[in-house]
């Protein structure tokens, strides 16, 4: 009896080592999983936390607001409404500073009165090589195999500046130095223009930036609006 119990056990204990592995494996995957989510999980669950957050917004009216302008004050405040909005949809280090979006607008644009943001709501001159793309061709380069993108909004246009800055290998450096100013609470925006010289192939473009931001600011403080 007890050669063939020996006997039984002998065939059988490789399968049931096996299942018992792979059990273990299973276990320990799912607790990992609820213990210590993948990127994957995490970013999904994120997501949808973000998407029911905004379903909330625009539930209590919170929606992305229109820029509407008739003269630099309104561009300049209805810019920052903008601004403000989508701060709320993004990460804290993700944030551009208002101001610094505001004076490139202002400087791409001439206070939105510019051709690309009265018919584009196009508010930085961001250009476009896909012929599918919905845009508009310099009147001086009809046959121009770019163009200058059209948003539906032009607070699409300050959300996909965001995006670039956020995104596009070229502010590397940039957002680097954003990190180290959030985590030492100190903030300097010079420094930051600085590092956005490739938004440009003008080699002043930093300095004129820099010149808006001091102009804006000394429209709000005369007209007794916040910055």
């Amino acid at each position: 009896m007890g050669k063939t119990v020996k006997h039984f056990w002998n065939r059988v204990r490789k399968p049931v080592l096996v299942i018992i592995l792979m059990i273990g494996i299973g276990l320990g995957s799912y607790g990992a999983g609820t213990f210590f989510p993948n990127f994957w999980v995490e970013n999904n669950i994120i997501q949808k936390a973000k998407a029911s957050f905004q379903n909330e917004w625009k539930a209590f009216g919170f929606v992305q607001p229109s820029i509407e302008y008739t003269n630099d004050i309104e561009f300049i405040s209805g810019v920052g409404r903008c601004v403000d909005f989508l701060n709320m949809t993004i990460e804290h280090e993700q944030r551009v500073p208002k101001m610094i979006i505001i004076a490139m607008a202002v400087l791409e644009t001439g206070y939105g009165k510019s051709r690309f943001a009265v018919e584009g709501n196009n508010l930085f001159g961001y250009r476009t090589w896909d012929p599918k793309a919905p845009q508009m061709k310099p009147l001086e380069l009809p046959d121009a195999e770019f163009g200058v993108k059209k948003y539906k909004t032009k607070c699409d246009s300050v959300k996909d500046m965001i995006r670039n800055v956020n995104e596009y290998h070229a502010y590397e450096e940039y957002r680097v130095e954003r990190a180290k100013q959030l985590d030492s609470g100190k903030i300097d925006l010079d420094k930051q223009i600085d590092l956005l010289s490739e938004w440009s192939t003008n080699p002043e473009y930093t300095k004129l930036v820099k010149m808006k931001v001091n102009k804006i600011k000394n429209i709000l403080a005369k007209n007794k609006l916040a910055k």
